[in-house]
């Protein structure tokens, strides 16, 4: 099979549910025929089973050794943290697995400096790829977190509510924080080509019926973890290998990332914005929505600093003032 590149793919946390998923999600998407699976927990069983599906024209490669697998790495997805467990919000998770990314970004730092880019997608996202950015030393555009699958639910809410595709609903978009402070805009947003805009406050679909499906999708986690008894797995691993993939030269990805922002209003922080990927990175313009979704933008902003000032309260991150001295690039 053709192969978008022959440079090496890192999967970090191949041995769980989301790592193995971006394994073979990788391998069926053609993506690199140079491809690595890292895990505290041994992942050969992993790759074993990918040999025997037959991706017969990769080399496929497993190891707990970090120095390794990321020996010659361009290219990184990370699912490496702890999972989110019924009950827990993704904030739950901030002090374990920001440990956790410090820990990654220190390892690209000294093992693969040259990566071309890093997707990261253990929560909390918005703030482990912070960290993650800050200690490996990389370009804002190097690293990007998962912040689609927000957006993914919303478009699969709103396809099942007026019974169409989910490609005939466009214009979707979820952006700031990945979880329950998100800015849901609706109002770029058309159903099989009519103005969602239009459509809100009518019998056919009444506000409180609209507020209450933003709601459900800023818990659209909790949502699956009740529904299967654990966290998403295929849709992560779906989106964060269609996202490098991106990056690798293919196929432009659909839905925002989330990204290092630095605008007069937004600062310091990682948040989904309207966003591209290519072979240059990541780049970002800030959405504009109407007065209410700008303000819930704002407010998510806000709540992802309280979370970023926290971090400097455990000590995993100095203050903003002393980045630089760690990452030049964030100056």
């Amino acid at each position: 099979m053709g192969f978008l590149t022959d440079e090496k793919l890192v999967i970090v946390g191949a041995a769980g549910m989301i790592g193995s998923n971006m394994v073979q999600t990788a391998l069926t998407l053609g993506l690199t025929s140079n491809i690595c699976l890292y895990d505290v927990f041994s992942p050969e069983g992993v790759a074993e089973e990918m040999r025997q599906s037959g991706f017969d024209g990769a080399d496929i490669v497993a190891t707990t050794d970090v120095a390794e697998a990321f020996k010659n790495a361009k290219y990184i997805i990370s699912s490496g943290g702890a999972p989110r467990k019924e009950g827990m919000t993704r904030e739950d998770l901030l002090k374990g697995n920001c440990e956790i990314a410090k820990g990654l970004g220190e390892n690209i730092k000294k093992y693969c400096p040259d990566v071309k880019h890093v997707v990261i997608i253990f929560n909390p996202a918005d703030l482990t790829g912070l960290v993650t950015l800050l200690y490996s030393g990389l370009k804002p555009s190097q690293v990007t977190t998962l912040a689609g699958l927000d957006t993914t639910r919303l478009q699969s809410a709103l396809a099942k509510k007026f019974g169409v595709k989910q490609n005939q609903i466009t214009g979707c978009a979820t952006y700031g924080g990945h979880g329950e402070q998100m800015a849901v805009f609706g109002s770029h947003v058309e159903v099989a080509g009519r103005k969602l805009i239009d459509i809100i406050g009518t019998p056919e679909f009444p506000t409180e019926e609209w507020e209450a499906m933003k709601t459900a999708v800023t818990q659209g986690g909790s949502a699956i973890i009740k529904l299967r008894g654990r966290s998403s797995f295929q849709s992560p691993s779906q989106l964060s290998v269609e996202m490098i993939a991106a990056v690798m030269g293919g196929k432009p990805f659909r839905f925002p990332a989330g990204t290092y922002v630095k605008t007069d209003k937004y600062h310091n922080i990682m948040m989904a914005m309207k966003t591209t990927l290519d072979t240059t990175g990541c780049h970002y313009e800030v959405p504009q929505g109407t007065a209410e979704e700008n303000a819930k933008l704002d407010q998510s902003y806000a709540h992802l600093c309280k979370m970023r000032d926290e971090l400097v309260t455990l000590n995993i991150v100095p203050e903003i003032a002393k980045w630089g001295e760690i990452n030049p690039n964030l100056a």
